[in-house]
């Protein structure tokens, strides 16, 4: 059995205060982007994960893969499983690769072995396993607060305007960058300004992000107005980064030669 677990850009990232548990609530509207992983699981003599594709920086037991399995295990019957995971969807990119490797394994499990779990009890296992996780057991646009694993439906889509992100070898400590950002509420929330036309967002949809990273890391508000100058009607950094994405109100955009080295894809959204 097998899923195709999808990467998320973030339209907009306001962090509104600190929590008196360390955490920081948040508010942004997560949009699925079709840049896929695959994960398959078969039953094993012992459970064991195997990676193909991009390389990743952690043993297996710290895999938050084998921690979904390990979270759902305790809960139910499973046996020993084979976990196939392919990786495609760049890590340190905030573009949510292991958040949505994660749920896919809980919906995997749900499906083979016939939990009939709902998907608001499946989101409560995700939401255990990472702030964003939650999210990708539906991977449909939503509004999220809290730290992220508060969920809120958006009835808006992108289809037809085509994305291209880029993503430079850097990679930016989530912690550090959380330690620079002074907690505020702004006068509009992501879901208000995303209800507006594209061509409005450019200077009200911001990422409180970006000032620290950008200060940091100047490849990345390169990249930005390089994506503007290219035609972007919108451009941001996702998540935390480092992956900066512009859409584009046409199809083919066809610019990775101004991109020379850095990943570089280019999807139309849906």
């Amino acid at each position: 059995m097998i899923q195709y677990p999808v990467a998320k850009i973030n339209l907009g990232l306001n962090i509104t205060e600190k929590r008196a548990d360390g955490y920081h609530n948040l508010e942004t509207v997560f949009y699925p982007i079709n840049i896929q992983d695959s994960l398959s699981i078969s039953v094993h003599k012992e459970t064991h994960l195997f990676i193909t594709g991009n390389a990743i920086d952690c043993n297996e037991q710290d895999n938050i893969v084998v921690k979904a399995y390990n979270l759902m295990a305790q809960d139910f019957e499973l046996p020993p499983l084979a976990i196939r995971l392919h990786k495609q969807i760049p890590s340190g990119a905030g573009m949510g690769g292991g958040s949505s490797d994660a749920a896919a394994m809980i919906n995997l499990l749900n499906r083979r072995f016939g939990l009939r779990l709902t998907s608001v009890a499946r989101q409560r296992y995700a939401s255990a396993l990472g702030a964003d996780c939650a999210f990708f057991i539906e991977s449909k646009p939503a509004f999220a607060t809290g730290i992220g694993n508060i969920l809120q439906p958006v009835s808006f889509s992108l289809a037809g305007f085509t994305i291209v992100i880029i993503k430079p070898a850097v990679s930016i400590n989530t912690a550090q960058a959380y330690s620079h950002i002074t907690p505020h509420k702004s006068e509009y929330s992501p879901l208000q300004i995303v209800q507006r036309p594209l061509y409005e967002w450019k200077d009200k949809l911001v990422n409180d992000f970006e000032e620290f990273a950008f200060e940091q890391y100047p490849i990345l508000a390169d990249i930005k107005q390089r994506l503007y100058d290219a035609g972007a009607v919108y451009a941001s950094m996702t998540g935390s980064g480092s992956a900066i994405y512009g859409i584009f109100n046409k199809k083919n955009v066809n610019i990775q030669e101004q991109f020379p080295g850095l990943y570089y894809k280019e999807r139309e959204l849906f």
